[in-house]
């Protein structure tokens, strides 16, 4: 791909395409900044080089056409202020053109918050491109999505190449992919089987071993075991079935902790997974699973995490989340971790530099180990 360090960019308006989606509190603070700190290299390099610089992201799932301040970039605009220490102006009624002041970054408000971005159209794609000379694309984890914004607007655009962030994912997944030093060990959790059959049906076949937890483990239990009350998804039995039946890699929990709550004051007990009361929910995985995935994580050389183990966002059900992570970033191994609350347990546990690589996607993340092509990836391939 055309990269922005092929191009002279001096003085040229970019419009880089960041992915600034990240979660934010009820009060509309951010919980996790890791995305946007990804972003960073590529706009520091346009503003080392002098670019006169607008960004676009979108935030959340607002209804199109209606202005909702719960997903407004204003924050977001505040924190780049104060990271990058430069000027952030946060733009609302920018189609019909950017209002540069000197030495300013320019934030569009929501992309999402326009009509037509989620349908790709070819009259808002071309607003997007006539506010630039050149289009960077940096949003690695929308590259799977045919939007204005990320996919319609290389059309029309004068100049389109990739950003840092974008070829240091396609180059580290590539690593992973098609050059993996052997023993692999994947590690696959999320609360729904259905959402990630295909993804472990790859990792099976790329994997030494596969290691499940959340829903998806609760499911591939669920066949063998009475799971309580637990997370499972009852509608994906037979793909459970075909996983289990097909591939013998996979490592699934034999104890877990459970509790008929959950809250920070929820009472919990280790249990074999052969031992689950009616009103008892599986919630982490319990001490035994943890030696065992202590172990496998010990002989790896490639690692490769997505999707939660456990309700790591309360302190009862957090340990497996916790102990995976000290075992990765104590390990010699390449790691590539993904996944936005993948993303959130690295920040909680303060491992955020001690990761090989971590990837900013969560569909796009998926769907590229997948081995599927990525619209907007195939779109600049195609760019000399």
């Amino acid at each position: 791909m055309l990269s922005i360090l092929d191009l002279d960019i001096k003085n040229k308006i970019l419009l880089i395409r960041s992915d600034l989606n990240v979660p934010l509190d009820l009060n509309g603070n951010i919980t996790s900044a890791i995305r946007i700190k990804l972003s960073l290299p590529t706009i520091k390099y346009a503003l080392k080089k002098k670019s006169k610089i607008i960004i676009a992201s979108h935030l959340g799932r607002p209804i199109e056409g209606k202005y909702n301040k719960l997903f407004s970039l204003k924050k977001i605009a505040i924190y780049l202020e104060k990271i990058l220490n430069h000027k952030v102006s946060l733009q609302k009624n920018y189609l019909d053109g950017c209002n540069f002041k000197k030495d300013e970054i320019i934030l569009l408000e929501n992309v999402r918050f326009n009509i037509g971005e989620k349908d790709n159209s070819e009259k808002l794609s071309k607003q997007y491109a006539s506010l630039c000379d050149i289009f960077v694309m940096d949003a690695f984890a929308t590259s799977h999505r045919i939007h204005s914004s990320t996919y319609g607007i290389i059309n029309f655009a004068k100049k389109s190449c990739a950003g840092l962030l974008l070829i240091n994912e396609i180059k580290n997944l590539n690593k992973f992919l098609k050059n993996p030093v052997k023993p692999i060990i994947s590690i696959i959790g999320g609360s729904k089987i259905s959402t990630k059959f295909n993804i472990l049906k790859k990792l099976t076949q790329l994997s030494d071993k596969v290691i499940v937890g959340g829903g998806i483990a609760n499911t591939l239990l669920s066949l063998n075991n009475d799971i309580g009350n637990s997370l499972y998804e009852p509608n994906a039995i037979l793909l459970a079935q075909e996983i289990i039946k097909k591939h013998k890699n996979i490592i699934i929990p034999t104890d877990c902790i459970v509790s008929t709550s959950i809250n920070n004051n929820s009472l919990i007990k280790n249990k074999d997974i052969n031992n689950i009361l009616k009103n008892e929910r599986i919630l982490d995985i319990g001490n035994k699973t943890i030696n065992i995935i202590k172990n496998e994580l010990k002989k790896a050389k490639t690692i490769l995490w997505n999707g939660p183990i456990g309700v790591f966002e309360f302190k009862q059900f957090r340990k497996g989340t916790e102990i995976i992570i000290k075992a990765i970033t104590n390990s010699n191994a390449f790691s590539i971790i993904g996944g936005g609350d993948t993303l959130a347990a690295i920040e909680l546990f303060n491992a955020f530099n001690k990761i090989s690589y971590i990837s900013t996607g969560g569909g796009s993340f998926l769907k590229y180990i997948e081995g599927n092509k990525l619209p907007v990836i195939s779109i600049l391939e195609n760019i000399s």
